[in-house]
């Protein structure tokens, strides 16, 4: 339905709706009227206003949002509209909205206390036709609820009926005369403007309750905004410190030795034109324009690829490589001079002196026997690198030749120039360097690789958060189609709106891991697609059938069996097929990633989490609590947590350096008995999304403060890891490459710190700061002492986030001091910087030294113990 149609059907609400009788209210009692803007395109949720009279309304914000929509993408969708609150016969409030002005369903969430909303549903209301407006009364007569609600069809305005007494089951929807809609919301001036909405008597204290909500959110958002660039004024007075830092050898206690890792999400070009070594795009042909929703009409078969000469050619179906891969280039040559040209991904980067490992599947369908030349030419159209490919036949053969690098080009091309008449099919035509990392064929491209491993990371989690699961059903990303020979592995939209080619696949990523001596932590999808998704209706608040979910949940067993089971297994045999006879030895598993929890997800969950649970007792489930620290999701998801006994939960946040530093003790208070936490993505974002020094120092002092925690807080991996110039969807990165550049952040080199400074016992610490200094000053400072039980290290890592040095005396003569000097290594420069390096040096110790914080810096000592 157009917006038009929509308007009008609020019009006529409007028209319906009549102003309240004001009535004189107990003492104790107040008006309080429920509403939605337009504002923000729909998207600012559920507002409040409330009076003393019904005519003189004083908003709890403006615009301040107690719940909002969940539904469908961000940005496109997630807007309410026309909410209608009440009341229900046992004091639970309930809301529902319209969503859109075409779907067929309606929003329901419910609530004890009008602020910590409970789980969002999307029951349908008429099959096929929109839902605007829906109201709700209770019949005394039926003990039920009554939802009614407006269907625009043809420019004419229906009414439909249905009926529920658990707001879970519902009755089908009927149609009913207009006259019999009760039309219960009202509409009052607020702010000035005409909002409508539905009017509630309730004590005084609830909206009290509601204002202190609003008061406290307001003035944590403040502290948590505040950023360097106000620090002249903020510290104008505050001079250089000293402070006093003493351990306590008495009460050491356990940590993980698995907290810093890393994530990895095909998103920003990462993977194809990334990590994976592969140099030639779109090598397969199977480039579609749903890729990118049809919005690029040059993203097809074809896309990096040329013809030159007269030579015809097409994007070919029949008698396909491979039934997953079924697109192929046919060239017709009558004589020589054409060739087929690749570009690359945007290039291709090759170094003189290098070798290349070129290797094509060819197919005469018409002639004798072929043969090409393969060339490598640079971006001055000279020739690179040259060999020759004889004795091409019919039926599918792959053919492989070297190409020796001449010169070094950052932007060369290939050509695969025909030499024979014919008709000449091709497909799967790659080009790799021969050194990839760690040598392995298929592998990854050896320098970021390499940038990777340096953090010393101690788990990979992979392939990614929101590609795991996908944009709709449809793009639910499946291990099984990432293993086995290239040209079996089955290609596919990237949520990220471009292309996998599952040539980095899980035999990769498992490889990876254990190159780098790195846990795999694979994340699959719970039986539901993506909150963001923009595919499939109600993206997703749809799941899984249930009637294929046994065989998901098996796809979910086999994965196990695939990474730990013997060769004489079905799935660790085909491992073994791969180069791998010997087990990967995986021990976790995320099921989910970011999700809603409704009841669609926790009843697939827990199918596929029993199982696990069931056959595999060894290996350690992480589940999920929404993309945020707060809110529905996140207290759902621990609830449910709680309920299953779940191992551990993936927690996600992005956001401000203030929070970080004002939330040091997030996970002091966490039930140590219970479930663990893997803060799976998390990073600072200042405006404009740069990482710089500020940012980078936000993330340090947090990462002390999950040292302290790490008897609770078992992982932690900073996201996203990868971006590729020109290509970036998504800031900030920890590391930028391009083709032939790598180029890590300040943040890569905090996480590379605490990475290669890893302890397993937590010492605790003691910071002695006069009482004078105000908060702002103290949650700027912080220290952590762990003890490195493999190389017997006590590694000291101090944090400055104040613009002023601070002298500080580290008294560790509780502790078994062995050595007179230590290693240093500090991070310092101005807030701004996005080119701060750490640096190293010896200094002199004793049980008792001192030592300089610059302002703005990260210092980490490393030090023998007896």
């Amino acid at each position: 339905m157009n917006r038009i149609i929509f308007a009008i059907s609020l019009l006529l609400s409007i028209f319906w709706s009549n102003n309240v009788k004001a009535s004189k209210l107990p003492a104790d009692s107040v008006y309080l009227f429920a509403y939605a803007t337009t504002k923000n395109d729909n998207h600012n949720g559920l507002h409040f206003a409330w009076s003393d009279d019904g005519k003189h309304w004083n908003t709890i914000g403006p615009e301040f949002a107690f719940i909002k929509s969940d539904y469908g993408a961000w940005g496109s969708e997630k807007k309410m509209f026309s909410p209608f609150l009440f009341r229900d016969k046992q004091g639970l409030w309930h809301l529902i909205w319209s969503l859109n002005q075409y779907d067929d369903v309606f929003a329901h969430a419910a609530v004890d206390d009008l602020i910590h909303w409970r789980r969002q549903s999307y029951p349908q209301a008429a099959k096929g036709l929109n839902c605007l407006m829906p109201e709700v009364f209770y019949n005394n007569k039926t003990d039920k609820y009554n939802i009614t609600w407006l269907s625009v069809v043809d420019n004419d305005t229906i009414c439909y009926n249905s009926t529920t007494s658990d707001f879970k089951n519902y009755t089908p929807a009927i149609q009913i005369a207009t006259e019999k809609r009760k039309n219960l919301r009202q509409t009052f001036i607020v702010s000035g403007k005409r909002e409508q909405g539905t009017l509630h008597k309730v004590k005084r204290a609830v909206v009290e309750k509601l204002i202190a909500e609003h008061q406290k959110t307001v003035q944590r958002n403040k502290l948590w905004s505040e950023t360097t660039k106000d620090d002249s004024v903020r510290f104008a007075s505050l001079k250089s410190l000293e402070i006093a830092i003493t351990a306590d050898a008495g009460k050491p206690k356990q940590i993980s030795d698995k907290l810093i890792g890393v994530f990895f999400e095909d998103i920003n070009y990462a993977a194809d034109g990334g990590i994976y070594a592969e140099l030639i795009e779109n090598r397969g042909f199977e480039y579609n324009p749903s890729d990118k929703k049809g919005r690029d009409t040059t993203w097809n078969s074809l896309k990096a690829w040329s013809v030159t000469g007269n030579m015809a050619h097409r994007v070919d179906t029949v008698n396909p490589l491979h039934p997953n891969n079924p697109h192929h280039v046919v060239l017709t040559v009558n004589h020589k001079g054409g060739s087929l040209v690749n570009e690359g991904f945007n290039g291709i980067a090759v170094k003189a002196g290098e070798k290349y490992n070129f290797s094509i599947f060819a197919n005469v369908t018409k002639g004798k026997k072929s043969h090409i030349v393969v060339r490598l030419s640079d971006s001055h159209n000279q020739t690179i690198a040259e060999t020759t490919i004889n004795k091409i036949t019919s039926g599918w053969h792959q053919y492989n030749a070297i190409l020796s690098a001449k010169t070094t080009d950052s932007h060369a091309r290939l050509e695969i120039i025909p030499q024979t008449p014919g008709e000449l099919a091709l497909d799967m035509i790659s080009l790799f360097p021969q050194k990839t990392f760690k040598g392995r064929k298929n592998g990854l491209r050896a320098d970021l690789a390499q940038t990777i491993a340096d953090i010393k990371p101690q788990f990979v989690r992979f392939p990614g958060g929101c590609v795991a699961h996908g944009d709709g059903l449809g793009n639910i990303y499946h291990w099984k189609n990432t293993i086995g020979p290239l040209e079996a592995r089955k290609p596919q939209r990237n949520i990220w709106n471009y292309h996998q080619s599952a040539g980095l696949g899980y035999f990769e990523y498992f490889q990876f891991c254990e190159d780098i001596n790195a846990e795999p932590v694979p994340i699959v999808a719970a039986g539901v697609p993506c909150q963001n998704s923009s595919c499939g209706g109600a993206g997703q608040q749809g799941g899984i059938p249930m009637c294929e979910m046994d065989n998901y949940v098996q796809d979910v067993l086999d994965l196990v069996e695939w990474a730990n089971g013997s060769a004489d297994t079905y799935w660790g045999h085909k491992r073994a097929e791969a180069g791998h006879p010997e087990p990967f030895n995986l021990k976790y598993i995320g099921v989910g990633n970011e999700d809603l929890i409704t009841d669609i997800f926790e009843e697939r969950f827990t199918m596929i989490y029993n199982a696990l649970k069931d056959k595999h007792p060894e290996i350690t489930v992480i589940g999920t609590v929404g993309p945020w620290f707060e809110g529905t999701d996140y207290r759902e998801g621990w609830a449910l947590a709680n309920k299953l006994n779940i191992p551990m939960v993936d927690e996600h946040y992005y956001q401000s350096p203030g929070w970080f530093i004002y939330n040091q003790d997030f996970y002091d208070s966490y039930d140590r008995s219970k479930t663990k936490v893997y803060l799976g993505e998390y990073a600072a974002h200042l405006p404009g999304r740069p990482n710089n020094l500020e940012t980078a120092l936000a993330e340090a002092i947090y990462l002390t403060s999950l040292e302290r925690n790490g008897d609770i807080v078992a992982m932690a991996s900073y996201a996203p890891l990868l971006a590729k110039d020109g290509f970036t969807q998504w800031n900030p990165d920890l590391i930028y490459f391009n083709n032939s550049e790598v180029k890590p952040t300040v943040g890569y080199y905090v996480q590379k710190l605490f990475g290669n400074n890893a302890g397993n016992t937590y010492i605790n610490s003691h910071i002695d700061l006069k009482e004078e200094y105000s908060e702002a000053v103290k949650k700027r400072i912080a220290a952590s002492f762990v003890h490195d039980n493999k190389t017997n290290d006590l590694i000291i890592k101090l944090v400055n986030i104040l613009p002023v040095q601070i002298k500080t005396n580290l008294n560790l003569q509780s502790l078994p001091i062995s050595s007179s000097t230590a290693t240093r290594t500090l991070l310092t420069g101005k807030p701004e910087d996005k080119k701060a390096r750490p640096k190293n040096d010896m200094i002199t110790i004793s049980n008792n030294f001192d030592v300089e914080l610059p302002p703005y810096s990260f210092t980490v000592i490393r030090l023998k113990m007896k």
